[in-house]
Formats: structure tokens, C-alpha cells, sequence
């Protein structure tokens, strides 16, 4: 059963594709069926840049259990560089 659950953030960074290093400008996070991953749902990253066409895009895609431990780094280092008094 396909799930069709698609979240979209807006963002700001670089991605490095095929062709290497373009702006990312958006972040689309799903859970679905995965083109690749060999699970039959699975937690869908693109990073992308919609205005530079289908090759600026950089996907990922994990099972439930890597994207929590994903989130949880994330936290941490977001938290560590807000301390750090440098962060961005």
C-alpha cells in the first residue's frame, strides 16, 4: 500500500549531484516505497533545486529506525553549534 506521505521545507545550502556542487533550495522528506533501499517502506530525503531541472537533486533513502538516529545527530550538532556561539 502506497502511503503518499510528503512533507516540503524550504532551504538554503549545497548538494554535490552527478555534475557536482549546485544550491539547494528545497527539501522534500516522504515515507513510501524506495526506488533503491531494499525495504518495502522507507524514510525518502530529495535535496533539491527545482529551477536547475531533475539532475539538481541529491535523494537518500532509509529505514525508520536510521532516520530517528538521524534526527537525534541532527538535534545534537544543531544544539552544539548554537552553543558554540557561531552558528549561522
Amino acid at each position: 500500500m502506497c502511503t503518499y506521505i510528503n512533507q516540503e521545507a524550504p532551504i538554503a545550502g549545497s548538494g554535490k549531484g552527478p555534475q557536482g556542487w549546485f544550491q539547494v533550495t528545497r527539501a522534500s522528506i516522504g515515507f513510501d516505497h524506495p526506488v533503491h533501499a531494499p525495504y518495502g517502506h522507507a524514510m525518502l530525503l530529495d535535496f533539491s533545486n527545482p529551477a536547475l531541472g531533475p539532475a539538481a537533486r541529491v535523494a537518500v533513502e532509509m529505514n525508520v529506525t536510521s532516520a530517528r538516529a538521524l534526527v537525534q545527530t541532527l538535534q545534537a550538532t544543531i544544539d552544539a553549534a548554537e552553543a558554540s556561539g557561531v552558528a549561522e
